[in-house]
Protein backbone atom coordinates (compact mmCIF):
# COMPACT_ATOMS: atom_id res chain seq x y z
CA UNK A 1 0.00 0.00 0.00
CA UNK A 2 2.67 2.27 0.80
CA UNK A 3 4.62 1.86 -2.63
CA UNK A 4 1.36 2.40 -4.45
CA UNK A 5 0.57 6.05 -2.41
CA UNK A 6 4.37 7.13 -3.44
CA UNK A 7 4.09 5.94 -6.87
CA UNK A 8 0.41 7.59 -7.38
CA UNK A 9 2.21 10.92 -5.55
CA UNK A 10 4.86 10.63 -7.99
CA UNK A 11 2.77 10.65 -10.88
CA UNK A 12 0.23 13.64 -9.49
CA UNK A 13 4.01 15.67 -9.23
CA UNK A 14 4.99 15.04 -12.52
CA UNK A 15 1.53 16.63 -13.17
CA UNK A 16 1.72 19.21 -11.60
CA UNK A 17 5.83 19.77 -12.58
CA UNK A 18 4.61 19.51 -16.20
CA UNK A 19 1.29 22.21 -16.11
CA UNK A 20 3.68 24.46 -14.31
CA UNK A 21 6.30 23.93 -16.78
CA UNK A 22 3.70 24.55 -19.82
CA UNK A 23 2.44 27.69 -18.48
CA UNK A 24 6.03 29.67 -18.93
CA UNK A 25 6.62 31.95 -21.52
CA UNK A 26 9.14 31.36 -23.60
CA UNK A 27 11.32 35.20 -23.74
CA UNK A 28 9.70 37.60 -21.43
CA UNK A 29 8.10 37.96 -17.98
CA UNK A 30 9.06 34.52 -16.80
CA UNK A 31 9.12 35.83 -12.70
CA UNK A 32 5.94 37.38 -12.97
CA UNK A 33 4.38 34.33 -14.76
CA UNK A 34 5.49 32.00 -12.12
CA UNK A 35 5.22 34.65 -9.12
CA UNK A 36 0.79 34.77 -10.41
CA UNK A 37 1.27 30.96 -10.67
CA UNK A 38 2.33 30.61 -6.99
CA UNK A 39 -0.41 32.86 -5.71
CA UNK A 40 -3.35 31.24 -7.76
CA UNK A 41 -2.12 27.23 -6.56
CA UNK A 42 -5.10 26.48 -5.47
CA UNK A 43 -6.82 27.08 -8.94
CA UNK A 44 -3.78 25.38 -10.57
CA UNK A 45 -4.43 22.05 -8.47
CA UNK A 46 -8.10 21.96 -9.06
CA UNK A 47 -7.31 22.17 -12.59
CA UNK A 48 -5.15 19.35 -12.60
CA UNK A 49 -7.09 17.35 -10.97
CA UNK A 50 -10.07 17.67 -13.18
CA UNK A 51 -8.17 17.48 -15.91
CA UNK A 52 -6.21 13.89 -15.02
CA UNK A 53 -9.06 12.67 -12.67
CA UNK A 54 -6.77 12.98 -9.57
CA UNK A 55 -7.64 12.21 -6.43
CA UNK A 56 -7.28 15.41 -3.79
CA UNK A 57 -5.49 12.62 -1.54
CA UNK A 58 -2.19 12.65 -4.07
CA UNK A 59 -1.80 16.05 -3.87
CA UNK A 60 1.48 17.22 -2.01
CA UNK A 61 0.29 19.79 0.88
CA UNK A 62 -0.03 23.09 -0.92
CA UNK A 63 1.43 25.52 1.53
CA UNK A 64 4.36 23.77 1.99
CA UNK A 65 4.76 22.74 -1.67
CA UNK A 66 3.93 26.91 -2.51
CA UNK A 67 6.76 27.74 -0.17
CA UNK A 68 9.03 25.06 -2.16
CA UNK A 69 7.91 26.40 -5.23
CA UNK A 70 9.18 29.77 -4.31
CA UNK A 71 12.96 28.61 -4.38
CA UNK A 72 12.76 27.26 -7.76
CA UNK A 73 12.33 28.60 -11.70
CA UNK A 74 9.86 27.29 -13.62
CA UNK A 75 11.62 27.56 -16.64
CA UNK A 76 14.00 25.06 -15.54
CA UNK A 77 11.83 21.97 -14.90
CA UNK A 78 11.42 19.51 -17.39
CA UNK A 79 8.17 19.10 -19.71
CA UNK A 80 5.98 16.45 -18.86
CA UNK A 81 6.97 12.94 -20.69
CA UNK A 82 3.73 10.83 -21.42
CA UNK A 83 5.45 7.72 -21.72
CA UNK A 84 6.81 8.10 -18.00
CA UNK A 85 3.52 8.31 -16.47
CA UNK A 86 2.00 6.06 -18.63
CA UNK A 87 5.10 3.41 -17.03
CA UNK A 88 4.01 4.67 -14.06
CA UNK A 89 0.08 3.69 -14.88
CA UNK A 90 1.97 0.09 -15.87
CA UNK A 91 3.58 -0.47 -12.64
CA UNK A 92 -0.34 0.15 -10.80
CA UNK A 93 -2.33 -1.51 -13.26
CA UNK A 94 -0.29 -4.40 -13.81
CA UNK A 95 3.43 -4.87 -12.38
CA UNK A 96 2.72 -4.88 -8.70
CA UNK A 97 -0.53 -6.91 -8.89
CA UNK A 98 1.97 -9.77 -10.71
CA UNK A 99 4.74 -8.84 -8.14
CA UNK A 100 2.00 -9.30 -5.17
CA UNK A 101 0.61 -12.41 -6.49
CA UNK A 102 4.68 -13.62 -6.42
CA UNK A 103 5.05 -13.22 -2.77
CA UNK A 104 4.09 -15.66 -0.16
CA UNK A 105 0.43 -14.75 1.67
CA UNK A 106 -1.00 -16.07 4.59
CA UNK A 107 -3.96 -17.28 2.63
CA UNK A 108 -1.42 -19.34 0.48
CA UNK A 109 -2.14 -23.26 0.63
CA UNK A 110 0.88 -25.01 1.45
CA UNK A 111 1.27 -26.38 -1.29
CA UNK A 112 1.68 -22.77 -2.86
CA UNK A 113 3.88 -21.58 -0.65
CA UNK A 114 6.57 -24.22 -1.40
CA UNK A 115 6.15 -23.48 -5.35
CA UNK A 116 6.35 -19.62 -4.69
CA UNK A 117 9.91 -20.45 -2.77
CA UNK A 118 11.21 -22.56 -4.50
CA UNK A 119 15.02 -23.30 -3.36
CA UNK A 120 14.61 -21.17 -0.52
CA UNK A 121 11.68 -23.10 1.08
CA UNK A 122 13.78 -25.77 2.84
CA UNK A 123 15.73 -22.85 5.24
CA UNK A 124 11.88 -21.29 6.25
CA UNK A 125 9.40 -23.68 8.29
CA UNK A 126 6.53 -24.24 5.81
CA UNK A 127 2.96 -25.31 7.18
CA UNK A 128 1.81 -28.91 6.65
CA UNK A 129 -1.75 -27.81 6.15
CA UNK A 130 -4.38 -25.50 5.50
CA UNK A 131 -4.75 -24.01 9.21
CA UNK A 132 -2.40 -22.03 11.69
CA UNK A 133 0.91 -22.48 11.10
CA UNK A 134 2.20 -24.95 14.16
CA UNK A 135 -0.54 -25.83 15.39
CA UNK A 136 -1.58 -29.37 16.26
CA UNK A 137 -4.83 -31.11 16.44
CA UNK A 138 -6.08 -31.00 19.55
CA UNK A 139 -9.44 -32.97 21.25
CA UNK A 140 -12.60 -30.73 21.52
CA UNK A 141 -12.31 -29.19 25.10
CA UNK A 142 -8.68 -29.48 25.31
CA UNK A 143 -8.08 -25.90 23.94
CA UNK A 144 -7.72 -24.32 27.54
CA UNK A 145 -5.14 -26.00 29.17
CA UNK A 146 -6.42 -25.18 32.56
CA UNK A 147 -9.39 -26.96 32.57
CA UNK A 148 -12.78 -26.50 31.76
CA UNK A 149 -15.16 -24.64 34.20
CA UNK A 150 -18.06 -26.62 36.39
CA UNK A 151 -20.65 -23.91 34.78
CA UNK A 152 -19.03 -23.61 31.46
CA UNK A 153 -21.41 -24.60 28.98
CA UNK A 154 -11.93 -0.30 14.32
CA UNK A 155 -10.98 1.91 17.73
CA UNK A 156 -9.25 -0.69 20.11
CA UNK A 157 -8.27 0.90 23.54
CA UNK A 158 -4.97 -1.82 23.51
CA UNK A 159 -3.35 -0.43 20.73
CA UNK A 160 -0.74 1.20 22.30
CA UNK A 161 -0.41 -1.79 24.56
CA UNK A 162 -0.20 -4.05 21.55
CA UNK A 163 2.92 -1.72 20.33
CA UNK A 164 4.50 -2.26 24.16
CA UNK A 165 3.70 -5.98 24.06
CA UNK A 166 5.16 -6.52 20.98
CA UNK A 167 8.87 -7.43 21.98
CA UNK A 168 7.88 -9.54 24.83
CA UNK A 169 5.82 -11.33 22.64
CA UNK A 170 8.33 -11.95 19.74
CA UNK A 171 10.80 -13.20 22.82
CA UNK A 172 8.32 -16.03 23.36
CA UNK A 173 9.21 -17.39 20.16
CA UNK A 174 5.77 -17.92 18.35
CA UNK A 175 5.40 -20.09 15.87
CA UNK A 176 3.80 -18.78 12.42
CA UNK A 177 2.99 -15.93 14.62
CA UNK A 178 0.68 -17.96 17.60
CA UNK A 179 1.60 -19.05 20.95
CA UNK A 180 1.49 -22.92 21.70
CA UNK A 181 -0.91 -23.83 24.55
CA UNK A 182 2.40 -24.69 26.52
CA UNK A 183 4.11 -21.46 26.20
CA UNK A 184 0.80 -19.03 26.64
CA UNK A 185 0.56 -21.31 29.82
CA UNK A 186 3.38 -21.16 31.16
CA UNK A 187 3.20 -17.05 30.45
CA UNK A 188 -0.02 -16.96 32.43
CA UNK A 189 1.75 -19.29 35.31
CA UNK A 190 4.27 -16.52 35.76
CA UNK A 191 2.26 -13.69 36.76
CA UNK A 192 1.01 -15.64 39.91
CA UNK A 193 -2.47 -15.87 40.17
CA UNK A 194 -5.19 -18.66 40.88
CA UNK A 195 -5.79 -21.36 38.64
CA UNK A 196 -9.29 -20.42 38.50
CA UNK A 197 -8.61 -16.37 37.48
CA UNK A 198 -6.54 -17.87 34.80
CA UNK A 199 -8.85 -19.62 33.26
CA UNK A 200 -11.04 -17.38 33.27
CA UNK A 201 -8.61 -15.04 31.39
CA UNK A 202 -7.61 -17.99 29.16
CA UNK A 203 -11.24 -18.05 28.10
CA UNK A 204 -11.63 -14.51 27.52
CA UNK A 205 -8.20 -14.07 25.72
CA UNK A 206 -8.35 -16.97 23.65
CA UNK A 207 -11.59 -15.37 21.17
CA UNK A 208 -11.55 -17.57 18.59
CA UNK A 209 -11.32 -20.73 21.15
CA UNK A 210 -8.70 -22.38 19.15
CA UNK A 211 -6.28 -23.24 21.92
CA UNK A 212 -3.53 -20.92 20.52
CA UNK A 213 -2.42 -16.96 21.37
CA UNK A 214 -2.00 -14.73 18.53
CA UNK A 215 -0.47 -11.58 19.43
CA UNK A 216 -3.52 -8.97 19.87
CA UNK A 217 -4.93 -12.32 22.47
CA UNK A 218 -2.01 -12.21 24.44
CA UNK A 219 -1.96 -8.57 24.94
CA UNK A 220 -5.70 -9.39 25.79
CA UNK A 221 -4.63 -11.71 28.21
CA UNK A 222 -1.63 -9.50 29.60
CA UNK A 223 -4.33 -6.68 30.43
CA UNK A 224 -6.84 -8.59 32.13
CA UNK A 225 -3.85 -9.76 34.44
CA UNK A 226 -2.43 -6.55 35.02
CA UNK A 227 -6.04 -5.94 35.61
CA UNK A 228 -6.23 -8.11 38.66
CA UNK A 229 -2.94 -8.03 39.46
CA UNK A 230 -1.76 -3.98 40.00
CA UNK A 231 -5.30 -2.43 39.99
CA UNK A 232 -7.36 -5.11 41.90
CA UNK A 233 -10.30 -5.28 39.58
CA UNK A 234 -12.61 -8.21 38.95
CA UNK A 235 -12.12 -10.03 36.29
CA UNK A 236 -15.21 -9.09 33.82
CA UNK A 237 -17.77 -11.85 32.76
CA UNK A 238 -17.24 -10.83 29.15
CA UNK A 239 -15.07 -8.31 27.29
CA UNK A 240 -16.20 -4.98 26.67
CA UNK A 241 -16.26 -4.47 23.04
CA UNK A 242 -13.59 -1.81 23.19
CA UNK A 243 -10.79 -4.31 24.46
CA UNK A 244 -11.93 -7.27 21.66
CA UNK A 245 -9.23 -6.71 18.57
CA UNK A 246 -11.27 -5.23 15.51
CA UNK A 247 -10.27 -8.29 13.96
CA UNK A 248 -12.08 -10.60 16.20
CA UNK A 249 -15.04 -8.98 16.43
CA UNK A 250 -16.76 -10.53 13.54
CA UNK A 251 -16.27 -13.48 14.98
CA UNK A 252 -17.53 -12.64 18.55
CA UNK A 253 -20.86 -11.34 16.52
CA UNK A 254 -21.66 -14.48 14.82
CA UNK A 255 -20.68 -16.40 17.56
CA UNK A 256 -23.51 -15.06 19.91
CA UNK A 257 -25.69 -14.85 16.66
CA UNK A 258 -25.28 -18.43 16.33
CA UNK A 259 -26.31 -18.64 20.04
CA UNK A 260 -29.91 -17.16 19.03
Amino acid sequence: NELVKRIRKVKTLAYIIGHLKSQMPSVMGKEKKQQKLINDMPNVFRAIMKKHNLAPGDFPDINRFTEKLKESKFSEFHSLKMDQIQLLEDCLTNHLPRLMEELPSEKDTPETLRAKLGDAGGAVPLPTRAAKFGKAESPSGAANPFGAAEDEGDYWALEESAERLKDSFEALGPQGGFLSPGTAKDVLLKTGLQKDQLRQIWNLSDIDKDGYFDHHEYVVAMFLCDAVIQKGRPIPAELPMSVIPPSKRPLLKERIAGAF
